[in-house]
């Protein structure tokens, strides 16, 4: 959960990248899944790796663990919980391969993401399914 001690860092166009927020004698920076991306370091390095890091890996494939195995999966939609009531939400779709006439099946993940949504790992799930 966001809390008052989280300090909002945003881009030079003020598109939020993520959250600083203290621990022990440093601070750790936190993305827009609620994850914590840094150990606690010194806090100009944590705004280095939240501007680094930028947006971009938003758009990538994901894959999303299941019961039945791993989906792949594109992010749709991120929202943090902005006032204390608000749960936040992750709204992730199946990747359907690019292709536009395919439906999608959209899945509502909560905010911070559970480890159940990962990076696709390299050569993974890259092909379409055999029919």
């Amino acid at each position: 959960m966001i809390t008052d001690d989280w300090t909002p860092h945003r881009r030079d166009d003020r598109e939020l990248l993520g959250w600083i927020r203290a621990e022990a004698e440093g601070w750790v920076a936190v993305d827009l899944l609620g994850r914590e991306v840094t150990e606690a370091i010194d806090w100009l390095d944590a705004e280095d790796v939240l501007e680094e890091r930028g947006l971009a890996w938003l758009a990538e494939v994901w894959m999303l663990e299941t019961d039945d195995g791993a989906i792949r999966v594109r992010i749709a939609e991120v929202s943090p919980p902005l006032t204390s009531g608000d749960r936040g939400r992750v709204v992730v779709h199946t990747d359907d391969f690019g292709a536009v006439d395919v439906a999608f099946t959209r899945i509502e993940l909560p905010w911070p993401v559970p480890p159940a949504l990962r990076p696709k790992l390299p050569g993974e799930a890259s092909e379409f399914p055999a029919s």
